[in-house]
């Protein structure tokens, strides 16, 4: 390239590619001790700043680096600034060839293509208007000038980092700190006592000490290191192989002429920059690590990448990196929506401040006019007060007339005003009464319209249960009206009962309640739809009477009973039901009340420790009954919902709390019933230990279930007294209702009445015991005597009492005759009739250990003899 004529250096000069500004070389260390050569005579040489694209995953783009060419080895160097002592890299021009990529993004962009990579770099958008002009030398060293000029400015410090040479940016990063601390020790001491010297001869040696462009003549190839020590100018004093740019030095003749106040300014001045040079260092380093921990991240990802033998494990591999990446961008996305948010109340807030100071301002200003007619006022009285009264006594007069008829004005405009608010409050007192009117006459209307609309539902159901028995009484005798019949049937299920009352808004039934149980059974054989509609029916036309005549007084009533005291008005309350709001307090209460001797803090949270420390035996049965936990409620049968995992915890907490039972199944619905009401895994707990340890009788949940069977025997003997036409029928055809009961008392009607029935029946459970479990059992046969008695055939029974329990809507209904109609009911008779079954029942269950000891016994005595000829199984296969 050709020399231009001399100008100025600038910055656009110093960083054109490929046509690079030219620096001129200094001498080496030998040539007259460290001095210049003249100008005209000095070499030049290529330099300056260019952006080169590069790096390594998330900070890959372009990176501000620093070009030299070595024109004796045909090597173009770069590093990262113009003070670093070693070079990242360098390119082998010998054999390279340039392409300045017209066709380009972005403009002022170029490759130098080696036989082994392909480099890409760009210039800087000020400098495009000078791309490819006519290489002009400018007086004076261009290259240190470019040196000493500040590296262009990037997005980020780590962006800048070569992640690829890190070794070589932590040694310049040293070397860089080691020559900050050389330069602080000659300030504060020697640099005084050295000659006198000019900037202009420092600025000149800067290339000649740290300049990596000019390599010993002995340099293998590659890249060029630092000068060694002894290439530095000996003399009385040594100074640091470079400075930095940040820290000036003063020349001595400066430092002679000022006073010790000015020296110990300037050093303070020096050591105030040398802790921002350390502190910017230390951020440096703090970036050089996350970015090595960066690589090495990826390093190791990439190595178990390549170190997986079959494709499914790089699969594998690759999918976690999506899901991180997935992961990652979801928090970003969190973040940024966080950062939109907190931007919107920081403008929200400089909004109310802006208000609040026009405020402030408006009241100052009031307040600044109010004190100016104040002095005013102040000054005119002062004034009045001077002066003596000169007016005639005719004035006076008159003046006193005036004011006298002014308060007559006065007094009529205050009469006027008092007629005008008596009828204001005449027309208000009278819109008031006609809006409440209006209030309850829209009060009247609603009611009546839930009534029609449950008559409307009871009709229908009634309409229906008449075609479900005239479809099973016809049976083929009425085969001319089958297809009528079936297509009634069909119509009947397609209509969505109520459709025009959900317009309305008249709380209508949804598909589940607010317990996540199915409002309406979900029957598996086709002839029990019919069925399920009528029950829809009757739950719809149940709920809607009882929403205005018992709900809301109910309701009223539990607001006013601020504190749980046991008496007799909470036994009313606690049997006709706890609304829905209220039950979680009402229940923590009954719980305490159970449990306040066993309690203890932290106790639940040992149990959830041991049992992460070590393996429940029971765990593996708790595993498999989690998944057959109330099928028919969405919070057991969703797979995001959370309900199932607090469930295992608080079963394998009571397996430890309790190991003589350990678990038993149906320990599972118990502890989810609570889980629903309670929410609180603890709180569930407790409930759970309350019912199996204090409620219930010892050894109801036992291996043998001795309580069990004590209560079923009490129930026969119960129905026998209270139900003897249900109890003889059932006996005449010979039905075991213990087959159909027993779970009934295990689980306390969890998997046998719809939602609204079975809480209540535990409001009243967890507050007055077992007697509850029995008034209901007997109450739940009572309301199906009628259909039970109907039937004659113990198959068709036993068919009706595996769903029956489902069909009963009425909970009003089932209360009255269960603490109505089945009462007297001591619990002194309850205990008599356990003790005398339970007497019985352990005389059989040892009669039955006795008949297994003898049995055992014989078979001792026989022996395993074999008769000749018959030869078992396993021991003809061993002889073969």
């Amino acid at each position: 390239m050709e020399d231009a004529p001399e100008r100025t250096p600038s910055s656009s000069e110093s960083t054109q590619a490929p046509d690079l500004a030219r620096e001129p070389e200094v001498a080496s260390p030998g040539d007259s001790e460290g001095c210049a050569r003249p100008l005209d005579t000095v070499p030049k040489k290529l330099c300056g700043y260019l952006s080169k694209f590069g790096g390594k995953g998330p900070i890959k783009g372009w990176k501000c680096r620093w070009f030299f060419y070595d024109e004796r080895k045909c090597h173009l160097y770069y590093s990262r600034t113009a003070q670093d002592a070693n070079p990242l890299d360098s390119i082998d021009l010998s054999s390279a060839v340039f392409d300045c990529k017209a066709d380009a993004e972005e403009e002022g962009t170029f490759e130098i293509k080696t036989p082994n990579r392909v480099i890409t770099l760009k210039q800087e958008e000020k400098e495009l208007e000078e791309f490819l002009c006519p290489v002009k030398t400018p007086t004076g060293l261009v290259g240190a000038a470019a040196a000493l000029q500040p590296v262009p400015a990037m997005p980020s410090a780590l962006q800048n980092i070569s992640l690829k040479h890190l070794g070589t940016e932590i040694q310049n990063t040293m070397h860089n700190i080691r020559g900050n601390k050389q330069t602080q020790a000659t300030a504060h001491g020697p640099l005084v006592e050295e000659p006198s010297q000019s900037v202009e001869p420092q600025i000149r040696e800067l290339p000649l000490t740290s300049d990596p462009s000019i390599p010993a003549e002995t340099e293998p190839e590659g890249p060029p290191k630092s000068a060694p020590r002894s290439s530095v100018p000996s003399g009385p004093i040594q100074k640091p192989k470079r400075q930095s740019n940040t820290f000036p030095f003063f020349s001595d003749g400066l430092a002679r002429s000022r006073t010790a106040p000015e020296k110990v300014a300037a050093l303070e001045q020096q050591v105030l920059m040398l802790t921002k040079e350390l502190k910017s260092q230390k951020e440096l380093v703090i970036i050089l690590h996350k970015a090595l921990e960066a690589a090495q991240q990826e390093k190791r990802a990439s190595s178990a990448y390549l170190a997986a033998t079959e494709d499914k494990d790089r699969l594998e591999l690759v999918r976690h990196k999506v899901r991180q990446i997935s992961e990652l961008n979801q928090r970003v996305e969190a973040l940024e929506q966080g950062r939109d948010r907190l931007v919107h109340e920081a403008g929200l807030r400089e909004q109310q401040v802006q208000a609040l100071q026009q405020h402030v301002q408006l009241l100052m200003d009031k307040n600044q006019a109010k004190q100016q007619v104040i002095c005013k006022l102040s000054q005119k009285l002062t004034e009045d007060l001077a002066q003596p009264p000169s007016q005639p006594a005719d004035a006076t007069n008159g003046d006193f007339l005036s004011q006298q008829e002014r308060m007559e004005h006065l007094k009529d405009d205050m009469e006027a005003y008092r007629t005008q608010n008596r009828f204001l409050n005449s027309e208000i007192h009278q819109v008031t009464k006609i809006w409440r009117k209006v209030a309850e006459k829209e009060k009247a209307l609603l009611t009546k319209c839930a009534y029609l609309q449950a008559r409307n539902c009871q009709v229908e159901s009634k309409y229906l249960a008449g075609l479900r028995r005239l479809q099973e009484a016809a049976g083929a005798e009425a085969a001319d009206f089958s297809e009528l019949l079936q297509q009634l049937v069909q119509e009947a299920l397609q209509w969505e009962a109520g459709e025009a009352s959900d317009s309305m808004g008249l709380s209508p039934v949804s598909e589940y309640d607010d317990y996540g149980f199915l409002t309406v059974p979900d029957y598996e054989v086709e002839d029990l739809k019919l069925l399920a509609k009528i029950q829809a029916l009757e739950v719809r036309s149940h709920h809607l009477l009882a929403l205005e005549a018992v709900e809301r007084p109910l309701r009223d009533r539990w607001a006013t009973l601020t504190e749980l005291v046991p008496s007799a008005e909470l036994k009313q309350l606690l049997r006709a039901g706890v609304p829905r709001e209220h039950r979680p307090r009402v229940w923590r209460w009954l719980v305490h009340r159970r449990v306040q001797h066993l309690h203890a803090a932290g106790c639940y949270q040992e149990l959830l420790a041991r049992g992460r420390a070590c393996e429940h035996p029971a765990a593996r049965q708790i595993e498999l009954d989690l998944n057959r936990t109330f099928p028919t409620n969405k919070h057991f049968t969703c797979p995001t919902s959370s309900f199932p995992d607090k469930l295992r915890r608080v079963l394998l907490a009571f397996s430890w709390q309790n190991p003589t039972i350990g678990y038993c199944q149906g320990l599972n619905r118990l502890a989810a019933i609570a889980l629903l009401v309670l929410e609180d895994e603890e709180s569930a707990f407790w409930c759970l230990v309350a019912i199996v340890e204090t409620i219930l009788p010892a050894e109801y949940y036992s291996k043998t279930l001795t309580a069990s069977q004590v209560d079923q025997r009490v129930l026969q003997d119960l129905l026998s007294e209270k139900l003897p036409r249900l109890t003889a029928h059932l006996g005449q055809h010979r039905v075991d209702l213990s087959l159909i009961t027993f779970n009934w008392f295990l689980v306390v009607f969890a998997d046998s009445l719809i939602s609204d029935i079975l809480l209540r029946v535990w409001d009243a459970f967890l507050y007055e015991g077992t007697k509850v479990v029995f008034r209901y059992a007997l109450a739940i046969f009572k309301y199906n005597e009628e259909a039970i008695l109907r039937l004659q055939d113990s198959l068709e029974i036993y068919q009706y009492l595996r769903f029956f329990t489902k069909t009963i809507c009425d909970s009003r209904k089932l209360m009255s005759i269960a603490f109505n109609d089945m009462n007297p009911f001591p619990m002194k008779q309850l205990r008599q009739l356990r003790a005398a079954h339970r007497e019985r029942l352990e005389a059989e269950l040892r009669e039955l250990e006795l008949l297994k000891a003898e049995y055992l016994e014989r078979r001792a005595s026989r022996g395993r003899a074999v008769p000749e000829g018959c030869v078992s199984e396993d021991e003809g296969e061993g002889d073969s």
